[in-house]
C-alpha cells in the first residue's frame, strides 16, 4: 500500500498557525517500513522550532517527534519489523552509522549529525517532515518496537519526553538511596517524576507554585516545593545527588546548584532560547557538575519503553484533533496541560 503522499499539518512559515496540507512521503525501498501514524505528541521544541526559536527552520515544516503507530508495509529486506506491527519513532530517522557514537549506540551525538524527523534534510537533500501526519516511511534501525503492555496514545510522548528523562536519570544513578529533584512538572517533569520513583530513587519535585502538588505527588513525587518561596532554597541546600532541570525557561543556576549534595550534578533537558548566567563558584564549591542530555540512542530508547511497559508507565495525555493543533500550542506555553498534548492523526 505505498503511500507517496501523506495528509499533515505544517506550519507554512515561521510564527505562522499550522494548517491542512500534503507532503510527499518517498517509496518504501528495500529497509524502510511505512508506518500508519496513529498518535503524535506534542512537544515544546515543536513550538520553539515552528516559531524559529531555536534558529532558522525549514518550511513548510511538519513537526513530531513523539510518534506511535502500525506498520504497514515492509521493504523487502527488512528482519526487524512485519506489518501490524506497532512502532514509535523519536528525534531522529537516520545517522552515519558509521562514527563511534553511532557504532556505540549513541546515534543522538553521530558525528556527522543525525537526521531529525522533522526540520532537518535528509541523505538526498530532501526535507523531513514529522509525526503530525497519517503516515511515515523510516528505515527499520531507526523504529522502535512498543510494547503491547503501552497503549499507543500514551506511548507517543515517550518517544521523546520518555527517553530525555530516562537517559540522565539511568546515567547519573538514580536508584535506592539516591535523592533526585525534578525541576518543573510538565511534559518532560510528569515522567521524571514517574520514572526516578520506579528507579527507587527519592524524589522531590520543584515547581514555581504548589498548584500541581497534588498531581506530583500521586504521580510517584515524595517531596514537592515551591521555588516561588525563598524559603525553599534555604531548606534544601546541599540536599540533593542529582536534579533534572526541565523548564525551557532561563533557570537561576547559581540557585539550583546550591542545592546538590558534594559530587552532585545539576542536568539540564530543557532547552532555553535565551543564554543562561553561572558563577563558576557554584560549581567548583562541592566538585559540583553542571550537565546536559540530550535524548538517547534507538537501543536505550527501546530500553525505555520496555522499562516504562514492565512498570505501567504511560505519559499523562490530553487526545487532540487536528484542528486543534494551533489551540493546544497555545495552552502549552500557558502551561495549560496535563501533562501532554497527544493528536489523533486519525483526525488529520
Amino acid at each position: 500500500m505505498s503511500v507517496t503522499q501523506a495528509a499533515a499539518y505544517a506550519a507554512p512559515a515561521p510564527k505562522a498557525p499550522l494548517e491542512r496540507t500534503t507532503v510527499p512521503r518517498r517509496p518504501v525501498g528495500e529497509h524502510d517500513v511505512l508506518i500508519e501514524v496513529k498518535y503524535a505528541g506534542i512537544c515544546h521544541s515543536d513550538i520553539h522550532q515552528a516559531r524559529d526559536g531555536w534558529g532558522e527552520g525549514i518550511f513548510p515544516m511538519v513537526p513530531g517527534h513523539e510518534i506511535a503507530g502500525v506498520v504497514a508495509e515492509v521493504g523487502p529486506g527488512v528482519t526487524k519489523y512485519a506489518v501490524g506491527d506497532r512502532v514509535g519513532v523519536g528525534c531522529f530517522v537516520d545517522s552515519c552509522r558509521e562514527c563511534e557514537y553511532c557504532l556505540a549506540g549513541q546515534e543522538q551525538h553521530c558525528v556527522q549529525g543525525a537526521t531529525g524527523t522533522y526540520n532537518a534534510l535528509d541523505r538526498n537533500g530532501e526535507p523531513t517532515y514529522g509525526g503530525y501526519s497519517t503516515h511515515l516511511v523510516v528505515d527499520e534501525n531507526y523504529a522502535v518496537r512498543i510494547p503491547e503492555g503501552l497503549a499507543l496514545d500514551v506511548a507517543a510522548p515517550l518517544l521523546c519526553a520518555g527517553i530525555t528523562l530516562y537517559s540522565p536519570l539511568k546515567h547519573w544513578g538514580a536508584g535506592p538511596g539516591k535523592k533526585v529533584a525534578i525541576v518543573g512538572l510538565g511534559g518532560l517533569g510528569h515522567m521524571g517524576v514517574k520514572i526516578a520513583h520506579a528507579l527507587g530513587a527519592e524524589v522531590t519535585v520543584l515547581s514555581q507554585s504548589l498548584r500541581k502538588r497534588e498531581d506530583g505527588l500521586r504521580l510517584g513525587a515524595d517531596h514537592y516545593y515551591a521555588t516561588a518561596d525563598e524559603a525553599t532554597f534555604k531548606e534544601l541546600k546541599g540536599r540533593f545527588d542529582l536534579i533534572l532541570s526541565t523548564v525551557s525557561a532561563p533557570l537561576g543556576l547559581d540557585r539550583y546548584l546550591s542545592l546538590l549534595r558534594v559530587g552532585g550534578a545539576l542536568v539540564n533537558v530543557g532547552a532555553p532560547e535565551e543564554p543562561v548566567e553561572l558563577n563558576l563558584f557554584s560549581v567548583i564549591a562541592g566538585n559540583r557538575t553542571l550537565a546536559g542530555s540530550m535524548i538517547g540512542g534507538i537501543a536505550e530508547t527501546q530500553e525505555m519503553l520496555d522499562f516504562c511497559a514492565e512498570h505501567g508507565l504511560g505519559s499523562e495525555i490530553e487526545v487532540i484533533s487536528g484542528d486543534q493543533i494551533n489551540e493546544a500550542y497555545e495552552r502549552v506555553l500557558s502551561s495549560d496541560v496535563r501533562y501532554r498534548f497527544v493528536i489523533d492523526t486519525s483526525t488529520i
